[in-house]
């Protein structure tokens, strides 16, 4: 999970003030000594470090804090505010009023640029806009036939001259197409080196004064640290970037630049790259990540992904077979699927207000594992067994546990928590209803302690 080890470092140094009925300036002193050693083993730019702790502390022993009812919980406040601040405060939306409008996307090779360029595309055509991908790369090899595959994934063209003209050509006339087809946005992806070079920049400051983009993107790989930070100052300089994409965040990644590369070039994070599939952009709200660092939860991401993953026609289905007691191993599979896709679920319980609270906190995560194990022993039953799961006998029990490779004892604990389930919907169906029951007992979803 993205900034674990920092968020657990913070939440401990802060744990002590929470609570509290009174908070002394030595006991300040004392969490943000353990809070700047935190930032500083993630990676953090040290001047920023410095700045930020000094901002805490001047704060936190104001008349703002000394004078409240819960000082400690407002201290907490402060570095939440602060922590916000310090990676821009809110979110930098695109500049898309141009028609159309031009992304330029640069960075280093390997960062992840090409790939980048097609999730950017395929999160702006869920905005209903209308992308052309523009392959500028013609120097690493099989740069252009990936952007085409990334397009033919994501559903989107993609303009190409082959890799034998100049790239400043082949944007130029990019735009020209998008202006013909009526395409409203242009993601042009451009070649990259190892490492910062003049030939490079000299091709990107011809390319930006062709097609006067309306966005400069760097693509930056975050797990760089503080490499990142300074590639992006050193673009910053030479193109005057508009926002930075940070990728792999969702790697071993102690989070650094994340929360050093705007104090440090003034140009906001836009997006962050949170896995490999091409629905792994989001967009960054650093407001949310603060809250998500210091435990606090991240509802309002949670919401827009489950909108973004569930069916609202299938959910009122799905509510009135609950209702009705229609509810099927089907149905069952189905939401199962839907939760999946909205990511991975350790990262969705720290989205849970309370839960990066929580001590042993990875020991609360869901192995993906067990899950595949419930949806192979599903896949393994008839479609009567899936309808009507009390037909399921001893016979048919070992038959569904060698077919999904489980035990029967696997199998029959998967069945006791869907049948308890379908109690439970019943018993409340029934006080809905004006009928009081008593005794719905524990409901455990499967495979759950």
């Amino acid at each position: 999970m993205a900034f674990e080890g920092l968020s657990e470092r913070l939440q401990s140094a802060l744990a002590k003030l929470r609570g509290k009925g009174k908070v002394s300036e030595a006991d300040v002193k004392v969490a943000m000594r353990e809070v700047r050693l935190a930032l500083l083993e993630a990676d953090v730019n040290y001047k920023v470090v410095k700045d930020f702790v000094s901002k805490v502390r001047e704060r936190a022993v104001g008349q703002e804090v000394l004078k409240s009812l819960t000082p400690g919980q407002q201290v907490i406040k402060v570095v939440n505010e602060e922590l916000s601040s310090l990676m821009g405060g809110t979110r930098e939306k695109l500049n898309l009023t141009s028609k159309p409008s031009v992304i330029l996307m640069v960075g280093l090779q390997g960062a992840g640029k090409t790939t980048t360029t097609g999730k950017l595309g395929r999160h702006l055509k869920k905005q209903n806009r209308h992308p052309l991908l523009v392959a500028g790369d013609v120097y690493r090899p099989a740069a252009i036939r990936q952007l085409e595959v990334l397009g033919d994934q994501v559903k989107l063209p993609v303009f190409s001259m082959g890799d034998q003209e100049s790239p400043v050509r082949i944007a130029a006339e990019g735009v020209a197409r998008a202006k013909e087809e009526g395409h409203d946005t242009v993601l042009i992806d451009t070649a990259g080196r190892l490492h910062i070079d003049e030939t490079m920049m000299d091709e990107l400051k011809a390319i930006k004064e062709k097609v006067q983009p309306d966005e400069i993107l760097l693509v930056v790989d975050a797990m760089t640290g503080q490499d990142a930070v300074n590639v992006a100052d050193s673009f910053n300089r030479e193109l005057g970037l508009t926002g930075v994409i940070l990728t792999k965040l969702d790697g071993d990644t102690r989070g650094g630049a994340a929360l050093s590369v705007k104090s440090v070039t003034d140009c906001p994070v836009k997006f962050v790259g949170m896995g490999e599939k091409v629905d792994a952009l989001e967009p960054f709200h650093p407001e949310r990540m603060a809250s998500r660092i210091l435990g606090m939860g991240d509802v309002l991401t949670l919401i827009e992904k489950a909108q973004a993953s569930v069916d609202e026609e299938k959910a009122k289905d799905l509510e009135r077979k609950l209702r009705t007691q229609q509810f099927t191993f089907d149905d069952f599979l189905e939401q199962m699927e839907q939760v999946r896709n909205m990511g991975p679920l350790d990262e969705l319980l720290g989205m849970m207000p309370g839960m990066g609270q929580m001590k042993n906190m990875r020991n609360l995560q869901v192995d993906e594992k067990q899950l595949t194990k419930v949806e192979a022993i599903i896949r393994s039953m008839t479609r009567e067994e899936k309808q009507h799961p009390e037909i399921i006998n001893a016979g048919r029990r070992r038959r569904i546990a060698v077919g999904s490779g489980t035990t029967v004892q696997d199998v029959n604990r998967l069945i006791k928590q869907f049948m308890d389930m379908k109690k439970m919907m019943k018993n409340l169906t029934s006080m809905s209803k004006g009928k009081k029951k008593k005794g719905f007992g524990k409901l455990k979803f499967p495979f759950m302690p």
